[in-house]
């Protein structure tokens, strides 16, 4: 079956919910579109909607009030013609034509691979929150926490509370890098507040700065972690290891329909409108700067489809303020080369298709990889490897094949127009 919206919303984490709220207050027909079982996203994951209590809880209550059709667990796989976005989930496969289109797809973590990496007991940093937040039971449990990004503090903080005992936060952006952008949260004191509350919450676990992970060992399941500050190297017991390099916008979506990207972002005017006329980009596709920013983002773009143009002027200078933000922390975050020296030959580098990196060396970029190792053409579709091939190799992966996501036959093949199969 097909369905017409005036607006669709393709992702329900803050940028998305904060568009379609504001187009839905204004009367527009909205629909949203979200993978995931609940609106929120990864970092609103678990709050319900309260128009009293948190920020996720307020916002998550407007979204619910305003009327907008909400399609939870289904995931945009196609774009079979203009204005139409095909999608699946749970209740079958459905085309739906957009008026305008909102893409508010977010970030993913990004991996690097190092010898252990694949481990029972090693996990991303994203994934151990969402785990904890679901009830993974880690009381007692010796913990490290390592990679680069705020994202660290806050599992850190979420693995204490929940009982585990965190033996070390490495971090492997050099001090002064993080002296530097911290002295400049003078401008975002409630970012401030927020990283020393986890600290807090971490139970001061201890701290490293210009520190990182040489390798996972263990027999059936990690036991130990190497550790290194380039200088020396030691090891840290542990049956628990959260490990993320910062996060890689969703790109997918945008590529596919033909969004210009610059600098590894969909590029944008002051509306958010991207290089194709009535289609929008909010939040971490942007730029990965966190809640505040794609808050902002999301309502811009909800007014401009609007056609409210002071409010969309009105908001140009927190949305600047929050755009230095997302720069200030990309250069603070900014991977350090000797990380590209961590995987040995024998390193699995796509765990779908078991490619090693030995495999990769010899090839002369991403599609040439893809076509004598399979590498990127398993079920994740290229989202792990291939933020790990761009950043170990140098390689442009910018894939934009349908499907987007692992896909039925029908979803592919059929005409789901109206009265057709």
């Amino acid at each position: 079956m097909s369905a017409l919206f005036d607006v669709v919303v393709a992702g329900a984490g803050p940028g998305g919910i904060a568009t379609a709220t504001v187009a839905a207050e204004a009367g527009l027909r909205v629909c949203v579109v979200d993978g995931n079982v609940a609106a929120g996203g990864q970092i609103w994951r678990g709050h319900t909607a309260d128009k009293d209590g948190s920020l996720a809880g307020r916002w998550l209550a407007r979204l619910h009030a305003a009327g907008c059709t909400v399609w939870q667990g289904a995931n945009v796989v196609a774009a079979p013609a203009e204005r139409v976005l095909r999608v699946e989930g749970a209740e079958g496969v459905r085309d739906v034509e957009w008026g305008k289109l909102i893409l508010a797809a977010g970030a993913r973590e990004r991996f690097l691979p190092f010898p252990g990496w694949t481990l029972p007991g090693v996990m991303g940093v994203g994934a151990a929150q969402a785990f904890l937040k679901a009830g993974l039971e880690v009381n007692e449990r010796r913990a490290v926490v390592a990679g680069s990004g705020p994202l660290l503090l806050a599992v850190a903080a979420g693995l204490h509370g929940k009982g585990a005992k965190v033996a070390a936060v490495c971090e492997q952006a050099p001090l002064a890098r993080l002296m530097k952008f911290g002295a400049g949260l003078w401008r975002h004191p409630e970012k401030l507040i927020e990283g020393l509350q986890y600290q807090v919450g971490a139970g001061f676990a201890p701290y490293r700065a210009g520190c990182w992970v040489v390798r996972a060992e263990g027999r059936e399941r990690v036991e130990r972690v190497v550790l290194t500050d380039g200088r020396r190297q030691w090891s840290v017991a542990c049956d628990l290891l959260a490990c993320g390099f910062h996060l890689v916008p969703n790109l997918e979506l945008a590529l596919l329909l033909g969004c210009e990207v610059e600098d590894g972002v969909v590029r944008v005017d002051a509306r958010q409108m991207s290089s194709l006329e009535e289609v929008f980009c909010v939040g971490e596709m942007t730029g990965v700067g966190g809640v505040g920013k794609a808050l902002v983002e999301g309502e811009i773009a909800g007014w401009a489809v609007v056609g409210n143009a002071q409010r969309v002027a009105a908001s140009q200078r927190e949305r600047v303020k929050q755009m230095e933000f997302a720069r200030r922390l990309d250069e603070a975050f900014a991977l350090r080369e000797e990380l590209k020296k961590l995987p040995r030959p024998e390193t699995l580098v796509c765990r779908c298709e078991d490619v090693v990196h030995k495999a990769l060396c010899t090839r002369a970029g991403w599609r040439d990889a893809k076509l004598h190792t399979r590498a990127g053409m398993g079920a994740c579709q290229g989202r792990v490897c291939g933020a790990a091939a761009e950043f170990l190799f140098g390689w442009e992966v910018r894939d934009k094949r349908p499907p987007l996501f692992p896909a039925s036959v029908l979803a592919m093949a059929a005409d789901v127009e109206e009265g057709k199969s």
